[in-house]
């Protein structure tokens, strides 16, 4: 029998290549290292897909959200669909998830969303967790194991969340939800000492309907303890049979959105950088690829019931060596002159189309005086608002089951 051939994806950002080449060796099957702008027909012979950990794009927009846009995703789908299994670990879920391909490869249902317990943000998380199969063994490819598994987490979004609870069901009913944290002795929980980025369910994998795709957000290609789950995608391969003759059915499924308009906060605050914002840069591209031709600025906006210098005297929140800003005050618009001290009146760009993202739970507001808010601000020119407010688009900016946008 022909040994099993899985390709490691990089994107620009990636840091687990090396131990999931050696995880998926350790198997019995071969690997393949595959940077995503290499040539396709590199992949005639492979028989699954692995994408790894690590921070693909720096996480810019959000994590997995660049990547999951990529054209390499386009062809992943494909063959997925004809059967061929397609692992995401870490940052490869939160592909997966971002692409739609997690849960059942019919548009963002769902996001991996910032850590968070009892809508307080829990930072970046780097220890160890266990993980139990709550599924039958059969089930997906990496499920054919027993018992619990030590394994380390590290990640600043992995908390499973949607906002459309009829996923939820969706994934019970068809076993779907096939990870869960648990203890050493295998209870699940949802308690911060079990499940501590407060993924609802205490999920901490998925499987599409196929169970030939699944999103984990633990790295069992770290530890020895993970063997079984990668010794699993070798039985699985060996014993499914992959078509060659199914095709993704493409189509366009993007609608047109109505956003809220946001009226005027109180004392309002846009900071940009001054100096060449990546994030900006790389959001743009991948909105352009839908829009060839828009242009971004993006800002970080604050939105206070206190007095400004709670942010423009707050060195964490502004550095005037590097960025500036402008205040609203109802209709009117200042600049904030840094060395004065003093708010300058400015006149504003009207051409524009000015999104507004702002991450559910707002823990970005937690140090600020209560009823503020915070957000990135996207003021997207060379396009009309008919353009951008198309869901394809907004996607883009904001996933809508962990944010919510607004027009201002």
């Amino acid at each position: 029998m022909k040994t099993p051939v899985i390709a490691v994806v990089s994107f620009p950002g990636n840091n687990c290549e090396v131990e999931s080449l050696r995880a998926i060796r350790n198997a019995g099957m071969d690997a393949l290292y595959f940077r995503w702008n290499d040539d396709v027909s590199r992949l005639r012979d492979v028989d699954g897909y692995f994408i790894p950990g690590g921070f693909s794009y720096e996480d810019r927009g959000r994590a997995g959200m660049i990547s999951a846009r990529d054209p390499i995703l386009e062809f992943i789908k494909e063959e997925a669909a004809k059967g061929k299994v397609v692992i995401g670990n870490c940052n490869g879920a939160q592909v997966l998830i971002e692409s739609g391909l997690i849960p059942n490869a019919e548009g963002l249902k769902m996001s991996l969303a910032h850590n968070t317990v009892d809508g307080k943000a829990t930072g970046f998380l780097s220890e160890w967790i266990w993980v139990t199969p709550s599924c039958d063994a059969d089930r997906c490819a990496t499920s054919d194991w027993k018992g619990t598994m030590h394994m380390p987490i590290a990640h600043g979004e992995g908390r499973f969340t949607t906002t459309d609870k009829a996923v939820y069901e969706e994934l019970k009913s068809n076993h779907q939800i096939v990870f869960q944290y648990c203890d050493e002795e295998g209870n699940v929980s949802e308690d911060e000492a079990v499940t501590p980025n407060g993924s609802e369910y205490a999920i901490a994998g998925l499987s599409n309907p196929e169970g030939n795709v699944v999103a984990l957000m633990p790295h069992p290609e770290r530890t020895p303890n993970g063997d079984p789950y990668f010794a699993s995608v070798k039985r699985w391969i060996e014993s499914h049979k992959v078509d060659n003759s199914k095709t993704v059915v493409k189509s366009d499924n993007s609608t047109s959105v109505k956003l809220l308009r946001r009226d005027p906060q109180g004392v309002e605050i846009f900071i940009e950088t001054i100096i060449v914002n990546n994030e900006e840069r790389t959001v743009e591209q991948a909105a352009k690829r839908l829009l060839r031709d828009i242009s971004l600025k993006q800002m970080k906006y604050f939105s206070l019931t206190g007095d400004p210098q709670e942010v423009l005297g707050t060195i964490s929140l502004f550095n005037a060596n590097k960025e500036k800003a402008v205040i609203r005050r109802g209709s009117k618009f200042f600049a904030w002159d840094v060395d004065s001290k003093k708010e300058v009146p400015l006149e504003v760009n009207k051409n524009q189309v000015v999104l507004l993202r702002r991450n559910m739970p707002d823990t970005g507001a937690a140090h600020l005086q209560e009823g503020s808010q915070t957000g990135v601000c996207y003021l997207c020119r060379g396009v009309s608002e008919e353009e951008v407010l198309q869901s394809d688009v907004l996607e883009i900016f904001g996933n809508p089951h962990s944010s919510i946008l607004e027009l201002l």
